[in-house]
């Protein structure tokens, strides 16, 4: 059996050192830990609040973080899937 996932629009993100919270244009708010998104965790508090809403109000990119979360990856409670090795090589280059 196949459901249908309607996606709506972001209308608002905030991000803490707990949360990542969304808005819908629906009136829903999504809120998910931070810790899902490793690079949301380690970025700073001016990095995390830098986003900018993309994919047609369809996703979230993080320009210093190299970060992007989709609303229907939110909708549906997927973390990240970024390898471990692939995440110490972007904490590696964060150090330099």
């Amino acid at each position: 059996m196949h459901y249908l996932l309607r996606l709506y629009r972001i209308t608002n993100v905030q991000v803490t050192d707990d949360t990542l919270s969304v808005d819908l244009e629906d009136g829903r708010t999504i809120a998910v830990p931070i810790a899902w998104y490793p690079r949301l965790a380690y970025g700073t508090p001016e990095e995390r609040a830098h986003f900018q809403i993309s994919g047609a109000g369809y996703g979230i990119h993080w320009p210093e973080l190299d970060e992007d979360i989709g609303v229907e990856g939110l909708l549906l409670g997927k973390r990240s899937t970024e390898s471990p090795a692939s995440f110490e090589r972007w904490l590696r280059q964060r150090k330099k």
